[in-house]
């Protein structure tokens, strides 16, 4: 296909990433404000606002590592064309919707991986996929939730020795203040690895159909986009699931907070740094876990926590089935 005749359908298909970016940010705002919400530091319109702000700003941070691993990292570059990417889209953004609707806290990047997954498996088949890099995301489903848990229990227990002696007020009191900085570590992290996974879809698509000027790179608007349309859709909030990220797991105080947010931002940061696309929600339901199982293993309801663990489970095979059956529909109008 040539490069100028694609460009209309070039242009939709960007307008539908970006419409993902935006829903990735209303499903997971959550992961960003769920804390400082629940332990009432902050009004959820202010902590959307918060939230949103170090959202956009994380570019400034990070490099583009994640954004070259979705781009390049999953499926074979090759193979992509809009159909690949518009099915890719699909699976990720139905599923979405679909998680969105009951509340729960699904993984945005897991579902946009197994978008790919599907729609290469769809045209090519098991060829299409690049082991490395499917194996890399796979690792951090596990990972990514131990080490928020193993973080955020590793702070509560060294914040509880460390101020033993003070007054309860006093420890609530400095911790309200601390936990608007961990919030914003943590929608520094949010915003550096998940804006990127649609940064490396629309950079890879421009690749593909020539725009790319010979070699894979993120242009700067594709970054300002994405940044801005994860900012507007976390603006908006998920307040189903922040319901469920909140209150629901377990009753968090503003110290807690402080433990699970920042154990939350040290994973993302590290993986990001490392170009692995791992799950926030993953990573912050696991921090949460973490600090109400420090308290007491019976503080953490098992119950809504196994169920979001076989919505992880599912979400990859799910998108990737949506995906597939997406880019089979579009082959019969061709």
């Amino acid at each position: 296909m040539e490069a100028s005749l694609a460009f209309p359908l070039l242009v939709a298909i960007i307008v539908t990433a970006l419409f993902f970016d935006f829903l990735n940010g209303l499903h997971d705002a959550a992961n960003s404000i769920a804390t400082i919400v629940s332990t009432r530091v902050l009004r959820p319109q202010y902590a959307v606002l918060w939230a949103a702000f170090f959202n956009f700003i994380a570019f400034l941070f990070f490099g583009l590592h994640v954004a070259e691993t979705l781009g390049t990292g999953i499926i074979d570059p090759k193979i992509v064309d809009a159909s690949v990417i518009f099915s890719a889209l699909m699976g990720a953004i139905v599923w979405n919707i679909v998680t969105w609707i009951f509340g729960i806290p699904s993984s945005s990047s897991h579902a946009l991986v197994g978008g790919l997954i599907g729609a290469g498996l769809a045209k090519v088949g098991v060829s299409s996929i690049v082991w490395l890099g499917v194996l890399k995301t796979a690792g951090a489903i596990v990972m990514s939730p131990l080490a928020g848990f193993l973080l955020a229990l590793f702070l509560v227990l060294a914040v509880t020795w460390l101020f033993v002696r003070q007054t309860p007020f006093a420890v609530d009191s400095t911790f309200r203040i601390m936990q608007f900085f961990s919030a914003s570590l943590y929608s520094l992290g949010h915003g550096g690895n998940d804006a990127q996974k649609t940064m490396g879809i629309i950079a890879i698509l421009l690749y593909s159909q020539g725009y790319g000027g010979g070699t894979f790179h993120v242009p700067l608007w594709v970054v300002l986009s994405c940044q801005a349309a994860m900012a507007l859709g976390t603006l908006l909030g998920g307040w189903r699931i922040v319901h469920t990220m909140g209150s629901k797991i377990t009753r968090l105080n503003p110290t807690q907070g402080f433990c699970a947010e920042t154990g939350g931002a040290l994973t993302l940061f590290a993986a990001t740094w490392l170009g692995i696309p791992v799950s926030t929600t993953h990573t912050i339901t696991g921090a949460i876990i973490g600090v109400g199982a420090a308290r007491r293993v019976s503080a953490v309801r098992w119950g809504i926590a196994g169920n979001i663990v076989i919505a992880w489970v599912i979400t990859l095979p799910a998108a990737a089935a949506i995906s597939a059956l997406g880019y089979w529909g579009i082959q019969l109008f061709k």
